[in-house]
């Protein structure tokens, strides 16, 4: 573990540095709320580097959450580190969740996750930021994502790098005015987390003490069907939210002449638990048609 919180920390020393070099700015730490987040504000402080915060507020998160979330910007604040909400917008306008599904004309899901694209990863731009990502979290980080990132819009010129690798170079001197990514504990495991929160006394999101297992947006798709049933038990004014904004999602399709099977609110809400309860349910390939 001790060799691993050595590296992370090293990482973000060299992220640093460059984020000073080639942005003239502090490196930011991009925090959700969660454990990983916390974990990388932590690191950051032991390496005694210069950095300010960040956080995406997607307006689909817990209460808890948005608590834990301002209540670690006040502890930070207080030692002089500057910290940022960015509020979500869509094509220049401030947009929530509920305004923006009507705009996309479906729901968010597992394979159309537009609601992180806007809600979550629009912080940063043309800087050099920290997140919490880790390998262990999914087959596709593990296979998509590095210790040091260039981030582009064209997959071909992303650039994805490890520790001591030989394009460290190109990555640094690049001019391109792109976001770089530092992902310190990318090789870290949920036990190393858990172990290092523990061992370093980190305050965390009250919801993990409550048993839950994942911190994130209300309603996510990626929760699956049984974490969402949850999670709509203990905020129902979320499923609300949700359904009244698919009623919105509807009329908005029926005004632009789109085809739909839905014809309320909760018609689409049952389709997007995967409840599948009408008869001939709009599946997923006729809605992707019908974009």
């Amino acid at each position: 573990m001790m060799d691993k919180e050595c590296a992370a920390i090293e990482r973000l020393r060299l992220a640093a540095e460059m984020s000073e070099t080639y942005y003239e700015q502090p490196l930011i730490i991009a925090t959700s709320g969660g454990k990983d987040s916390d974990v990388c504000l932590h690191l950051a402080q032991a390496a005694g580097i210069n950095y300010e915060v960040q956080h995406n507020h997607t307006t689909a998160d817990a209460p808890e959450t948005v608590r834990h979330v301002r209540e670690t910007f006040r502890r930070l604040e207080e030692k002089g580190i500057k910290c940022t909400i960015n509020w979500p917008t869509y094509k220049g306008q401030p947009v929530t969740m509920w305004s923006l599904i009507p705009q996309k004309l479906m729901p968010p899901t597992r394979l159309v996750r537009y609601c992180c694209d806007v809600l979550k990863e629009q912080g940063g731009k043309n800087r050099m930021i920290c997140t919490g990502v880790r390998w262990a979290e999914s087959t596709a980080r593990k296979n998509n994502r590095a210790a040091f990132e260039r981030l582009h819009r064209d997959r071909e010129k992303r650039m994805l790098l490890s520790d001591n690798d030989d394009k460290r170079q190109l990555f640094e001197n690049c001019q391109l005015k792109a976001k770089r990514v530092v992902n310190p504990i990318i090789d870290w495991t949920d036990e190393d987390v858990w172990r290092y929160i523990e061992a370093e006394r980190i305050r965390m999101n009250p919801l993990y003490c409550e048993g839950q297992h994942r911190v994130g947006c209300i309603g996510c798709p990626i929760a699956g069907r049984k974490g969402r049933e949850l999670e709509f038990a203990r905020w129902p004014t979320y499923k609300g939210a949700y359904i009244r904004a698919f009623d919105r999602m509807i009329e908005e399709r029926k005004a632009r002449g789109l085809a739909t099977e839905w014809q309320t609110g909760i018609d689409a809400f049952n389709w997007w638990m995967e409840y599948d309860v009408l008869p001939g349910q709009m599946d997923f390939d006729e809605v992707m048609r019908n974009e």
